[in-house]
């Protein structure tokens, strides 16, 4: 039997990936939710399919969250319907693998535009209005990566670096206003965003993929405990560990490696 719990969720990039399964969860947890993302049919889909599974409130909205702009007037939107979001999953990004001066400008800055500037903006927004009713959740889906900078993800790995930095930040900003704020960093995924990233798989990274739901499963957890961030699985921990416990040389070498083979 599904629970019901009436608090919004908020989830960017909803329509594939970790933000469909972030969906499924809260869904099957029985909060009514709010999917933001830009293709619009892959998101009414999913909206008809968990109303119809899990008897919730689903709200789509249609929204090219790199323009902050469209991001301000979302909020602006479900702030006018009475909608109080009280947890937003940050999980909205971009990625391209490959040597930065062979790439076009535009794609790096278009990387850098959403998986920065708009996580950002949308944090901002929203986070404001959780600090005043001194609640809310926050949750930030940075990468493994965020931890080291990786030969052809150059743009990518600083762009999370950042992510888990604010995040951290924030954590310590908001917890005294009754907001948590927590981080997650996944490793390699079976999402959908190797392909979009134009990734190579690599035997080592085909070695530590994890499937969404237990990714998700750890973020949501993590957000619920109230941790300043987490990386899930026992591999991506260790090699975490690999990064705290050797030079710098070392292991960015060995993430080289492994991610591009």
């Amino acid at each position: 039997m599904t629970k019901t719990d009436s608090s919004w969720v908020l989830i960017t990039g909803a329509s594939s990936g970790f933000g469909e399964e972030f969906a499924r969860q809260y869904a099957e947890q029985g909060h009514p939710l709010v999917l933001v993302a830009r293709r619009l049919e892959r998101l009414q889909a999913l909206a008809e399919t968990l109303r119809r599974q899990f008897r919730i409130e689903v709200v789509v909205e249609q929204v090219d969250l790199s323009d902050i702009a469209a991001v301000v007037q979302l909020h602006r939107r479900l702030r006018e319907r009475g909608m109080a979001i009280d947890i937003l999953i940050n999980n909205a990004g971009h990625g391209l693998q490959g040597p930065f001066v062979d790439r076009q400008l535009d794609a790096a800055l278009t990387m850098v535009q959403l998986d920065v500037a708009s996580l950002t903006a949308i944090t901002h927004v929203f986070a404001q209005d959780m600090r005043a009713r001194r609640r809310g959740k926050i949750l930030l889906v940075a990468s493994l990566l965020a931890y080291q900078g990786v030969q052809n993800f150059a743009v990518y790995a600083a762009a999370k670096a950042y992510v888990l930095r604010l995040g951290e930040a924030l954590h310590r900003e908001l917890k005294r206003d009754g907001v948590t704020v927590t981080t997650l960093c996944p490793g390699m995924s079976d999402t959908g965003f190797a392909a979009a990233a134009q990734q190579k798989l690599t035997p080592a990274l085909k070695l530590l993929m994890m499937q969404p739901a237990p990714v998700v499963r750890t973020g949501i957890r993590a957000l619920q405990a109230g941790r300043i961030s987490v990386v899930p699985g026992w591999a991506n921990k260790a090699l975490v560990i690999l990064t705290w416990a050797t030079p710098r040389w070392l292991h960015q070498a060995f993430l080289s490696r492994a991610m591009n083979g």
